[in-house]
């Protein structure tokens, strides 16, 4: 910053409001500052910065999600991005690859790097060893799965009635003898959209003892086989219901794979590119990663922002669209 001030023909303090983008500097130094520093190649260090800025603040945030591969979870990290970097806060994300341990060494380390908030994807039993510090004001925001055992602002999609309009639309469409394949059953998300889907059979009627239930699927190859061994069975069924984008993937696969993804009806839960484009288009239960995202955004910033409001859940609907797969009639 010297070295900047020296040639540009001004003080520290100076160079130091306009790299910090504050007031009181004429356009014309504001510029030969900006020069001086593109010249030197000069960098403000945010980390030294936030140890005499007010309050410590370091313009970034930690985003914590089950996988940063998952298209579901890249485009709320896009979502938050998005809105983060217009206040100027960097977005730092990781993947908890839905492994407890792993949040909660995760949630230590950004913490030590202190950012200003975290935006969290829980999957610990319990998020009460974040109390310590939230109750020191620190923003803190739950998206996709709410926190158990701390009361703090969550962004979540309406599981269990997404899944109670999946069980629904294939009910509508004649079909009884339905699968559900679905996550690991200890998220959170994946109980409830088995719990909406279970229940919204048994309220039309159906057995519920009677339908295939298949859990414990994390990703497309076990939902590949899970399905093949359903429908090998001796009574297998004439629709599926997957609770989770790699699931539906595993599935498509079986049913290519055995030349039935014209007779077995599928309806899956997230939307995914390209959706539209397979052969029947698959019809889906769509979240809506981009508005959890800007919510979530919101919310941090407002709490960054002083808000002392008490905590609420907030839900966004997911959406029914319908392409194809999930109206196929029962096959005789």
């Amino acid at each position: 910053m010297r070295d900047v001030a020296a040639l540009a023909g001004v003080g520290i303090k100076t160079v130091s409001r306009v790299v910090n983008e504050e007031p009181g500097v004429s356009e014309a130094t504001r510029q030969r500052v900006l020069g001086a520093s593109r010249q030197l190649n000069y960098q403000l260090d945010m980390a030294a910065g936030s140890l005499r800025r007010a309050g410590r603040k370091t313009l970034s945030i930690g985003l914590l999600l089950p996988s940063v591969a998952n298209p579901f979870s890249s485009e709320i990290h896009r979502a938050l991005e998005d809105a983060l970097t217009a206040r100027g806060i960097a977005v730092f994300a990781a993947s908890i690859d839905d492994d407890a341990e792993k949040e909660k060494a995760l949630v230590a380390a950004f913490l030590g790097r202190r950012v200003d908030g975290l935006v969290v994807t829980p999957i610990a039993r319990s998020q009460a060893y974040v109390i310590p510090e939230h109750s020191r004001d620190l923003p803190l925001v739950f998206i996709d799965r709410e926190p158990v055992g701390i009361e703090a602002d969550a962004v979540v999609t309406d599981n269990a009635a997404g899944s109670a309009r999946a069980a629904a639309h294939l009910l509508e469409h004649g079909h009884t003898r339905v699968a559900y394949l679905g996550d690991r059953p200890d998220i959170q998300t994946a109980r409830e959209r088995r719990r909406g889907f279970i229940e919204e059979l048994g309220r039309a009627g159906v057995a519920t003892s009677t339908i295939p239930v298949r859990e414990g699927l994390h990703d497309e190859e076990s939902a590949r086989l899970a399905a093949h061994e359903l429908l090998s069975s001796g009574n297998p069924p004439t629709a599926i219901f997957s609770s989770q984008n790699l699931v539906t993937f595993g599935v498509m696969r079986a049913l290519r794979e055995r030349g039935e993804n014209h007779r077995v009806a599928l309806v899956g839960f997230d939307d995914f590119t390209l959706a539209d484009m397979m052969e029947p288009g698959i019809t889906v239960i769509a979240q809506h990663p981009e508005r959890i995202g800007k919510l979530a955004a919101e919310r941090l910033l407002a709490r960054m922002d002083g808000d002392e409001s008490a905590p609420q859940t907030y839900v966004v609907p997911s959406e029914l669209i319908v392409r194809g797969s999930g109206e196929l009639p029962p096959s005789t």
